[in-house]
């Protein structure tokens, strides 16, 4: 993990590298910085929910991380970075992603002048069905 911190162009610091373990040894996640804070202290590592928000940042902004904006305040970050959407559970404030394919988006608006549109997110909100 040292050498993808390293590689995205940030200092292997010994926070940056446990929660980039933490992010990244399980495949595509989708967290918020509270769930990741949570998940470091009860792996014993000392660490401020500060540095996680500053550290998820500074992921996010050297590529290595997607944010998705989905209930209000609630940020999550996405470890898969590939243009893709999702589905949130309301209530449980789940987040997955939707398998590639089904979702097409058409006729998008001319961006002002001098801009380009850099991804387009879905969210898709679900809810158990109500007799």
């Amino acid at each position: 993990m040292d050498q993808r911190v390293r590689d995205a162009g940030l200092r292997p610091t010994r926070q940056r590298v446990a929660l980039a373990s933490m992010l990244f040894a399980k495949g595509d996640r989708h967290l918020s910085a509270e769930e990741l804070h949570e998940e470091a202290l009860l792996a014993g590592v000392p660490v401020s929910l500060a540095t996680v928000y500053n550290t998820l940042h500074q992921f996010t902004e050297a590529g290595l991380l997607r944010i998705l904006a989905v209930e209000g305040s609630r940020t999550y970050f996405d470890t898969n970075t590939s243009d893709h959407h999702h589905f949130f559970v309301e209530g449980e404030n789940r987040v997955f992603d939707i398998a590639p394919g089904p979702v097409r988006v058409e006729s998008l608006p001319e961006p002002p002048e001098g801009m380009e549109i850099a991804n387009v997110d879905i969210v898709i909100r679900l809810r158990p069905k109500r007799d």
